[in-house]
């Protein structure tokens, strides 16, 4: 069965439990492994971990050791982690040499898959790491926006709107990330059509905390100065495209800095060529 077939065949209950890889199983050997030698999955969608939380984890471990070892993969001679990526940080603010792992040779899908169960599980995931998550689990398992919608137990347009959050740019993402913009902000600013506006309007809503209802009103005047402003310049120059559509035979739009002609069939582009390369001459 494919993987694919394999996932959406399952609910998410299905999924969590197969998915609960820190059981160490029968016969499986717990060895030490040098905290110089792991490394985290370089495609983990969680991207941030509570400094409070590790450190309180460290703490834990200080006090009574790692109770449940690290699932790792050996990846020549280091270890990518496969699950267990807040105990290895709190070893690490420890300082600590060595920690406890299982190894297993998980295909790099299997990996992806795991991750992201793990981490659609948590609750305080950020907006953007759900996106990161669904997106993986779709590119990994190729299966659909709605069969993921179905699996998960979500509507079809959560699961669209949150991966919509990763074609805005970065430094928003960064900033939904951050906790410093909200979900409803990022898709009222993911409508915008220009970038520059779209990072100009999430400083407002930083630096003058603007409410979701705010940078609503921001953006519909926004929409509404342009819609003017197009339908004025349009109307300055009207007598000037009436004679530019008769003479070329296409109609003539001005919009911002560009004079667009609007053609239909290569016929057409072909003729208007020809007519603008002879007047050029």
């Amino acid at each position: 069965m494919d993987q694919k077939n394999k996932l959406v065949g399952r609910g998410l209950k299905d999924l969590i439990e197969e998915h609960n890889v820190d059981k160490v199983l029968d016969n499986e050997l717990i060895v030490e492994i040098s905290l110089d030698k792991i490394f985290p999955n370089p495609n983990q969608p969680r991207k941030l971990f509570a400094e409070d939380k590790i450190k309180e984890l460290a703490d834990s471990i200080k006090e009574n050791g790692i109770l449940q070892p690290l699932i790792l993969k050996k990846i020549e001679n280091n270890y990518i982690i496969v699950a267990g990526e807040r105990r290895y940080r709190a070893a690490s603010l420890l300082k600590l040499d060595k920690i406890p792992a299982v190894i297993r040779n998980y295909s790099d899908a299997k990996i992806a898959e795991i991750s992201i169960i793990e981490n659609i599980q948590r609750e305080n995931l950020s907006p953007i790491e759900e996106a990161w998550s669904y997106k993986q689990m779709i590119d990994v398992t190729k299966i659909t926006q709605s069969e993921l919608a179905a699996k998960l137990g979500k509507s079809r347009s959560h699961i669209t709107n949150i991966i919509g959050l990763l074609n805005l740019p970065e430094i928003i993402q960064k900033m939904i990330l951050d906790n410093k913009i909200s979900m409803g902000h990022a898709r009222v600013l993911s409508k915008l059509k220009d970038e520059a506006t779209m990072i100009e309007f999430a400083n407002k809503i930083i630096l003058e905390k603007l409410t979701v209802r705010d940078i609503e009103e921001l953006s519909a005047s926004l929409n509404k100065r342009n819609s003017i402003a197009k339908r004025s310049i349009n109307k300055v120059y009207k007598n000037e495209r009436n004679i530019l559509k008769q003479y070329y035979g296409s109609n003539v739009y001005i919009k911002e800095d560009k004079v667009i002609f609007k053609i239909t069939d290569d016929e057409s582009i072909k003729l208007l060529l020809e007519k603008l390369i002879k007047n050029a001459l």
